[in-house]
């Protein structure tokens, strides 16, 4: 008999008085990773029961702009890549891609 093994991933925020997010940390010992800092998470849930995606977007407030928009436009990319390996549908993915670019050259993120 086969036994299952599980992971866990944690996330913690710690919130001032008004519950905005002031630090976050997050840790997974199968990765050798454990409290470490971050400053945004976005994380994506899918529901198959009800066919919907459930999202945790959180970020600290003193969270720079000009790094939310790398951080997104990585974001970006990371999920092309990820759409790629799970539908292999090449010409959506190039799609996407161009997509990336335009953000990125919109935002003058490449140099």
């Amino acid at each position: 008999m086969s036994k299952n093994i599980t992971s866990e991933i944690k996330f913690l925020v710690e919130l001032d008085e008004n519950r905005v997010p002031e630090k976050l940390t997050w840790s997974a010992l199968d990765g050798g990773v454990e409290k470490e800092d971050a400053k945004a998470i976005m994380l994506s849930i899918w529901n198959s029961k009800i066919q919907e995606t459930l999202r945790i977007d959180l970020w600290t407030k003193d969270m720079p702009v000009d790094e939310m928009k790398l951080f997104f436009h990585q974001t970006l990319v990371a999920m092309s890549d990820t759409f790629q390996r799970a539908t292999q549908d090449e010409k959506m993915v190039e799609t996407m891609k161009d997509f990336c670019d335009y953000f990125a050259e919109k935002l003058e993120l490449k140099k």
